[in-house]
């Protein structure tokens, strides 16, 4: 009984439901495509390990691993962001910014390093990371006494990749599935809200009374008086017509 009540309630104002959803989605739509400003991202990844001798084994690659988290750090220091707004000028960007916009990620157990910097354009996105990995690079032996950087890859600034923040079929989707869900809750509470009886079985489920009458629907066109059939000739008073009576 109370699901045929949730759907009559939904049947009752399903027009509501649909211009909230229509609305939400036009609306979603037209942010995504004329005033969304479009985002890249630039990456480069860098290998910390240890020089040896001996090559590799378990003791290096974790002194490496230890030494990704200091790194981090240093990457975003003033010592190397002034160094990268004095070599490369032509990037329009002071220490300040480049320290808050490069962001720096490892996975865990990990000698990689990956450096994202974003930016409205990509061409200025892949030209930051490439020159705070070079940066970074040189200052390294100069700030830690060791020379434990490669540049494994730098960002491609050939390639036109898409815009990270633009996708907008994702966003009428979702705009879609919310819309509804407040479309039904907001369905549910005019219905809560509205406490008139409409129809008889409403008055006979609440009151538990049987119903003697109903009185339809009257409208406006059923209350005017008919019109009198042409076939109808108005008569005055002393000319009705009398049948002889010899016929």
């Amino acid at each position: 009984m109370e699901l045929k009540h949730y759907f009559r309630v939904i049947q009752k104002r399903w027009w509501i439901i649909a211009v909230i959803v229509i609305v939400a989605m036009a609306a979603a739509g037209i942010k995504s495509f004329y005033f969304t400003t479009p985002v890249y991202s630039a990456n480069a990844k860098l290998i910390v390990n240890q020089s040896s001798g001996d090559g590799l084994n378990t003791s290096t690659i974790q002194t490496s691993i230890f030494l990704i988290n200091s790194y981090k750090e240093i990457i975003k220091s003033s010592a190397v962001m002034n160094k990268v707004v004095e070599q490369y000028p032509e990037l329009g960007e002071s220490s300040a910014s480049l320290a808050a916009k490069v962001s720096v990620s490892a996975a865990n157990n990990s000698q990689v390093m990956n450096l994202m910097y974003q930016d409205i354009s990509y061409e200025k996105a892949a030209n930051v990371v490439n020159a705070v990995s070079m940066v970074f690079k040189e200052q390294i032996p100069h700030i830690m006494n060791v020379d434990n950087i490669t540049i494994l890859s730098e960002a491609d600034t050939s390639i036109s990749p898409a815009p990270i923040n633009f996708n907008p079929l994702m966003n009428i989707l979702i705009s879609f599935v919310v819309s509804f869900l407040l479309a039904i809750g907001f369905v549910f509470l005019l219905d809560y809200l509205d406490d008139t009886l409409k129809t008889e079985e409403e008055i006979t489920r609440l009151m538990d009374v049987p119903v003697l009458a109903v009185v339809g629907r009257i409208s406006k066109g059923d209350m005017k008086k008919p019109k009198p059939p042409k076939a109808m000739k108005q008569q005055k008073v002393g000319e009705n017509q009398y049948a002889p009576l010899n016929q």
